[in-house]
C-alpha cells in the first residue's frame, strides 16, 4: 500500500489556511517528500506526516517556494535524533543551492545530494523507484514518477497441487526457488499466477502543458499536476504554468485513474470553482486541499 498526501497546495507564498505545495508519500515504513517551501515542517505536522520516516527529498526546481523551507525542515529532522544520512535529489545545481541554504542549518546528520539528468531513475526502498523528466518552466524543472513494483499473485491452489509445505510459500512468493525435503526443486513460476500493476504516482508542477507530464502520469493510479491560474490561460502561458483544463487534458491522455490539481495562485481563493473545466475533460479530477490523502492499494 502506497500512501500519498499533499500537506500544502499553494504556490508563490504561504497563506493562512494554505501551505506551499509539497507531496508526501509513505511505503513500507519509509517516506519521501517532493519540494520544501517555507513552513513545510509545520504543514507536515498538521497533516499527520511523521518526519522520522523520511528517507528522501526530491526537488522539482530552485524557485523559493519549492526550496526555502529546507533549512527549517532539516533542523527539525535533526531534533528528532536522526544521525543516518538523508538523500536529496534534483536538477543540476542542487549541490550549490544546498551549500548556500545549509549555511544557517548545522546538522547532526550528513546530507547526500544527487544531481540528476532528465530520464534518470533513483532506486528507493522495497522496490520503489523515482524517475525524473524535464518540464517546461522559466528555469530547469523536473516532474517525478514514483513507481512501486508489486509481487505477482501467489496461488495457494497451485502450491497445494504440488504438495508444497506452507513454510516455503514466502520464499516462493519473493521469487526464490526452493528445494523440498523430498528433493524436488520448485521454481517460483510454478506457483505464481498473474502480474500485478505497479503503484504509480506522478507529480508535475510549475510547467506548461508538455507531453512529459502525460508520460510521467502514464497509467498512474494518481496523477498530481498544477493549475496555478485556474482558467486564466493567458497568464499561465506568460508565467510558465498551466490551468485546470490543461491538467485535465494531460490526465486524459495519460490514462491516469485520478487527478489531483494543486499549486494554486494566492489569488485563486476558491479553486473548486474552476474544477468544472478539468472535469469536463477528465471526470476524475479533484481540486486538492491541504492535507488531502489517499492510499493506493
Amino acid at each position: 500500500m502506497l500512501s500519498v498526501c499533499l500537506p500544502g497546495t499553494g504556490g508563490m507564498l504561504p497563506l493562512p489556511g494554505r501551505w506551499l505545495t509539497c507531496c508526501w508519500m509513505e511505503y513500507q515504513g519509509g517516506a519521501l517528500l517532493i519540494d520544501c517551501g517555507e513552513g513545510t515542517q509545520i504543514a507536515l505536522r498538521e497533516a499527520g506526516c511523521k518526519l522520522s520516516r523520511l528517507e528522501t527529498i526530491l526537488i522539482t526546481h530552485f524557485h523559493a517556494d519549492h526550496v526555502m523551507g529546507l533549512p527549517g525542515l532539516l533542523l527539525s529532522l535533526g531534533n528528532t535524533g536522526r544521525t543516518e544520512p538523508l538523500l536529496i535529489a534534483g536538477p543540476p545545481g542542487l549541490r550549490e543551492v544546498l551549500t548556500a541554504l545549509l549555511v544557517v542549518a548545522p546538522l547532526p546528520f550528513p546530507v547526500h545530494a544527487a544531481e540528476l539528468l532528465p530520464g534518470d531513475t533513483l532506486p528507493g526502498w522495497e522496490g520503489l523507484t523515482m524517475t525524473c523528466r524535464a518540464l517546461d518552466h522559466r528555469v530547469p524543472c523536473y516532474g517525478w514518477r514514483i513507481e512501486v513494483a508489486r509481487k505477482p499473485v501467489f496461488s495457494p491452489e497451485k502450491a497445494g497441487l504440488l504438495r508444497i509445505p506452507q513454510q516455503f510459500y514466502r520464499a516462493l512468493h519473493a521469487g526464490e526457488a526452493v528445494t523440498l525435503e523430498d528433493g524436488r526443486l520448485i521454481l517460483p513460476e510454478q506457483v505464481l499466477s498473474g502480474v500485478r500493476e505497479p503503484y504509480v504516482v506522478s507529480y508535475s508542477t510549475d510547467t506548461r502543458p508538455v507531453e512529459a507530464v502525460a508520460e510521467l502520469g502514464r497509467n498512474a493510479g494518481l496523477m498530481i499536476a498544477e493549475g496555478l491560474y485556474g482558467a486564466d490561460a493567458e497568464k499561465a502561458h506568460e508565467k510558465g504554468h498551466m490551468v485546470f483544463a490543461e491538467a485535465g487534458e494531460l490526465a486524459r491522455r495519460a490514462g491516469a485513474k485520478r487527478l489531483w490539481i494543486t499549486h494554486y495562485s494566492p489569488a485563486l481563493t476558491a479553486p473548486w470553482e474552476a474544477l468544472s473545466a478539468a472535469r469536463a475533460i477528465f471526470p476524475e479530477s479533484v481540486a486538492a486541499c491541504d492535507g488531502i490523502r489517499m492510499e493506493l492499494k
